[in-house]
């Protein structure tokens, strides 16, 4: 499986729902335990908080349930914490700047609040901005790197590439196939557009959703 060794919630699939019956034959949906995306999953992704004056973003299943939510966006620029349905925090992103360096993403599980970065709370995992335009791969957006304990070497685990602009991206694992899309969202009408502030961030079985949801949220500081 395409996953971080202590990345636990990489396997997790907690959002797409399985059928069942009552006794007298009716069907009915259950949460799926860890493990059990079997198919891939489209959400439905919202570039707007359902806080009044506050910027974020809104992300539903197929079913119209609330599945993530980002309330947070303008207060903290340099953090930005995905809540699952219930406000509770899943994953925190924190951005690492140094000077004369390409800005760098971090991902932390749960929320780091206001406190400074211990080493025990190392990240999962280091997102970055490809820059370097003569390298050779135009199509790149950004790397997504593991982080071990030598801080100087980081392994490239997956590549994003598209355009995030255009509501067109893949994640690529390292054998360069595609764990999550990002996807404009088809309306059933030709006089109904969406636009680029409703798309579609399709899952993959093996990749979770709350960690593609936030790869959603590092692209659009990035390129928005």
């Amino acid at each position: 499986m395409r996953v971080f060794s202590r990345f636990k919630f990489l396997s997790r699939a907690v959002h797409e729902e399985q059928e069942g019956e009552h006794d007298g034959g009716e069907k009915i949906k259950y949460p799926l335990t860890e493990g059990n995306l079997c198919t891939s999953l489209t959400l439905t992704v919202w570039r707007k908080s359902l806080v009044i004056s506050c910027k974020g973003f809104t992300v539903i299943d197929p079913y119209g349930n609330l599945v993530y939510r980002v309330d947070n966006y303008i207060v903290h620029p340099n953090e930005v914490i995905l809540m699952d349905a219930s406000g509770n925090s899943v994953l925190t992103l924190r951005r690492s700047r140094k000077l004369g360096l390409v800005d760098s993403w971090f991902v932390y599980e749960g929320e780091m609040g206001k406190q400074k970065v211990k080493s025990r709370d190392s990240p999962v995992c280091c997102v970055r901005k490809r820059v370097n335009i003569l390298d050779g791969k135009p199509k790149v957006q950004a790397y997504v790197y593991r982080v071990t304990s030598d801080s100087d070497k980081r392994h490239a685990a997956f590549t994003i590439e598209g355009s995030y602009a255009h509501r067109t991206c893949k994640v690529l694992d390292e054998y360069k196939k595609a764990v999550a899309e990002i996807k404009r969202k088809e309306a059933n009408t030709k006089d109904v557009s969406f636009g680029i502030e409703i798309f579609q961030l399709v899952v993959h079985p093996g990749f979770d959703t709350s960690f593609a949801m936030a790869l959603v949220l590092l692209l659009d500081q990035m390129f928005s």
